[in-house]
């Protein structure tokens, strides 16, 4: 609102200053200011100069306030995740309803590409995060839109390049100012939104319960503040996705879970900024 207010004070002024200008640039040029477009450049310099000049106080404080939400800043960040990491489910392999094999889940490697936006609040210590994670090298033996398998499209595998969203309540445990500006941690609570896991799950993609403990280490902190390598991160993470993974008892494509599915994983992320690269 106030924002808007000095908008308009300043406009006013502009409006004020207009017959003045006006009047000058006719006894000047013989051409109404109205019809500037018509006047040689400098005049039009001069008036969008004096204009910027109103307006230029106003505009750049107002990037710098926020009334809850504040600047928000953009990473990348190239992640490397092991999944199942403590406690990995007996799971028994059926084929036509008949127990062929009875195995572990094996701990599995997956890289990611993750697209984070991070938004600070006023309240210290808070803020969310929105990651887009995308998975460019995984496979799977069936498509998961069209239900056709690899063996029938003639492939040994599907690309399951899959894409998941998470929406994140960040709770800053430790603040660089607190270690020299070495180290950083966090605690998150997200919704996790991705392909659903249950034989219940009513959709596609399902919400998700995840917790999640991050650490991050700053090594060029002592860079120069305007170095954008000043921000870069090297981030452990331990997650727990409480809910909407199998439990015992479930069969899930073909496979029956002797044990709850493992929720733990943990991830070694580069956090790597993007806009702004001088926050």
């Amino acid at each position: 609102m106030a924002l808007c207010t000095m908008i308009a004070s300043s406009s006013r002024m502009a409006l004020e200053l207009s017959p003045v200008l006006s009047l000058w640039v006719e006894r000047r040029h013989g051409t109404p200011f109205r019809t500037m477009t018509r006047l040689p450049p400098w005049p039009r310099l001069t008036v969008l100069a004096i204009l910027l000049g109103v307006l230029w106080p106003v505009s750049a404080p107002a990037q710098h306030r926020c009334a809850f939400l504040c600047v928000p800043d953009v990473k990348i960040e190239p992640t490397v995740t092991i999944e199942h990491l403590f406690g990995a489910a007996r799971v028994e392999e059926l084929e036509d309803g008949i127990v062929v094999a009875t195995t572990r889940e094996a701990r599995e490697t997956i890289f990611e590409l993750i697209l984070a936006v991070g938004i600070p609040t006023v309240i210290p210590r808070v803020g969310f995060t929105i990651e887009t994670i995308f998975v460019p090298f995984g496979e799977t033996s069936m498509h998961p839109f069209t239900g056709a398998t690899a063996a029938e499209a003639g492939q040994a595998s599907f690309r399951d390049n899959g894409i998941e969203i998470e929406l994140e309540l960040n709770l800053t445990i430790l603040e660089p100012e607190q270690t020299g500006g070495w180290v950083e941690s966090h605690f998150d609570i997200v919704d996790k939104i991705s392909p659903g896991k249950t034989p219940d799950a009513g959709s596609v993609y399902t919400h998700k319960l995840n917790f999640e403990l991050d650490t991050a280490f700053l090594p060029f902190s002592r860079l120069p503040e305007d170095n954008w390598l000043h921000h870069f991160e090297v981030e452990a993470s331990l997650d727990y996705v409480a809910t909407g993974l199998p439990k015992a008892g479930d069969v899930v494509g073909g496979v029956r879970y002797l044990d709850d599915a493992s929720a733990w994983s943990f991830s070694l992320v580069g956090v790597i900024p993007l806009a702004p690269l001088a926050p």
